[in-house]
């Protein structure tokens, strides 16, 4: 199964309380940490849900 590599690129300040929660189950602590996570659809739909906070490459 793909990997994708997931890099947290803006803050969550002043954003609802549900993004911040996708943010922080992803694995992300800081402003610019990478996680790699298996290419799933649960995955996908986190990420789909905070495009405009993270940056995605596959692996």
């Amino acid at each position: 199964m793909a990997e994708i590599k997931i890099t947290w690129t803006k803050s969550v300040i002043g954003r609802p309380q549900n993004q911040r929660r996708i943010i922080k189950s992803l694995g992300l602590h800081r402003l610019n940490h990478t996680v790699v996570h298996q290419d799933s659809p649960t995955i996908r739909g986190m990420v789909n849900k905070v495009s405009h906070l993270v940056k995605v490459e596959e692996v």
